[in-house]
């Protein structure tokens, strides 16, 4: 039964890069596969490509392909991810131009595009998760992206691309379109595609499933940590594989891991809801068959729903921050006494806000390993964040914190101040009919 080789590089946008490097090294891959894209990344780098056309894309990109281009084109390992971001066409250029800097001659770069929907939005208002409408927020609207499925991935796989870049795409999608490929599923072979969704839900999140996230002292001891191995799925054509990792990587890879990650952001075990299938995680079984080697199958799946779950990215408020330390005897009681006078302040001088937090924070910054006095702390670290409705407000916070050096109480050191805007994410469904992809092909 034909086996293919599928490695996870990254498990988000500013992952290690390392790890990668040695998959495309030492994994014995057929696919490496990025997942770079959380719910509000793509809406920060749409903020972005306004700013420059050409940018707008994973900012780590440049990164990784210079670290793995090379030894994967030679050895014969594609590449697919949503590095693309709110710019896949000007994520696969820039792929291009660094292989003709390697000298990668006739390498070719695929960008998937039509998950921006955000013009769409515009002529269709449509209730979102957050109780609000498209047309409530109004000009606050940065991003509209659909959650495409793998479709347009295997079109650009079949074409012949040795490096597939998306945008906004099922995370689990960019794992399962090369197993379509390879193995010939059909796009309505519910099961498969079930198991499919499974392969990639495991892998997804890179080094969460080889022991990362699962590590906890005394409780879940893992070795090697500082050089954790990223994950390889041996998949069948039949949908069963094993989770694995390059010998001798840091990490773990277990029944334990594996189960903690099957379930990591699952609503419903039984209903997994992704663009091409529904999938059902219910019966699945878990095995150690080695070191470092776990078998997963009984993954199950129904008919897609036809819907696709759509992110949209809107400014939602602004934050001011202001943290200033105290340390030595009666640290803790000069900490408080700020507090209330950043309280009392921020009262007096009208800051507008809708919500604020006064806390003390630190253990051993300044004074090390003194960390208390006669049963006080040694060292408190003072930090208020508020809320706002304007960047104008929100500066007003760490001014206010800043104004403690002179005016009391005594003794504070290293003062620091933010002013920040929030941008929030809220979801809606819209009919997959609205979304249309494209794939544009470049070559080195």
């Amino acid at each position: 039964m034909k086996t293919i080789r599928v490695g996870s590089g990254a498990g988000y946008s500013g992952d290690r890069i390392e790890p990668a490097v040695e998959l495309a090294e030492k994994g014995g891959l057929d696919y490496l596969v990025f997942e770079c894209l959380a719910e509000r990344t793509i809406a920060l780098a749409q903020q972005v490509k306004i700013k420059d056309p050409d940018a707008g894309y994973d900012p780590l990109l440049a990164a990784r392909m210079r670290a793995v281009l090379a030894v994967c084109a030679k050895n014969k390992v594609k590449i697919v991810t949503n590095m693309g971001a709110a710019n896949p066409a000007a994520a696969a250029e820039a792929t291009r131009a660094i292989a003709g800097e390697l000298g990668l001659k006739g390498l070719k770069v695929a960008a998937v595009t039509g998950d921006d929907v955000f013009a769409f939005l515009h002529d269709h208002d449509v209730a979102l998760d957050n109780g609000k409408t498209i047309a409530a927020l109004g000009n606050s609207v940065i991003s509209a992206n659909a959650y495409i499925g793998v479709a347009p991935i295997v079109e650009a796989l079949k074409s012949g691309a040795d490096v597939v870049i998306t945008g906004r795409a099922a995370d689990p999608a960019i794992f399962m379109a090369p197993l379509i490929v390879e193995f010939g599923w059909a796009l309505d072979n519910w099961t498969m595609l079930g198991r499919g969704v499974l392969v990639g839900h495991l892998l997804e999140c890179a080094g969460q499933v080889t022991g990362g996230y699962f590590a906890d002292p005394g409780l879940k001891d893992v070795v090697d940590l500082a050089r954790l191995g990223f994950p390889i799925g041996e998949v069948s054509e039949d949908g069963e594989f094993v989770v694995t990792k390059v010998a001798g990587s840091g990490g773990t890879v277990t029944a334990r891991t594996v189960k903690e990650q099957l379930l990591y952001e699952i609503h419903d075990p039984k209903a997994y809801l992704q663009p091409d299938v529904i999938a059902d995680f219910s019966e699945v079984r878990v095995e150690e068959i080695g070191p470092d080697r776990v078998r997963v199958n009984g993954g199950k799946g129904a008919p897609k729903t036809g819907l696709l779950k759509t992110s949209v990215g809107y400014v939602d408020s602004y934050v001011g921050e202001g943290q200033i330390s105290y340390a030595g005897q009666n640290a803790i009681a000069r900490g408080r006494l700020a507090l209330e006078i950043v309280r009392e302040r921020l009262a007096l001088t009208g800051v507008r806000t809708t919500e604020t937090r006064f806390d003390l924070i630190g253990v051993d910054s300044l004074h090390g390993e003194a960390r208390t006095r006669d049963g006080d702390p040694y060292e408190v670290r003072l930090r208020v964040v508020g809320r706002t409705d304007s960047l104008a407000e929100a500066r007003r916070i760490g001014e206010e914190v800043e104004t403690l050096y002179t005016n009391g109480p005594a003794a504070g050191g290293g003062a620091w101040k933010s002013a920040r805007q929030v941008v929030a994410v809220a979801s809606a469904l819209i009919s997959e009919t609205a979304v249309r992809t494209a794939v544009t092909m470049v070559e080195a």
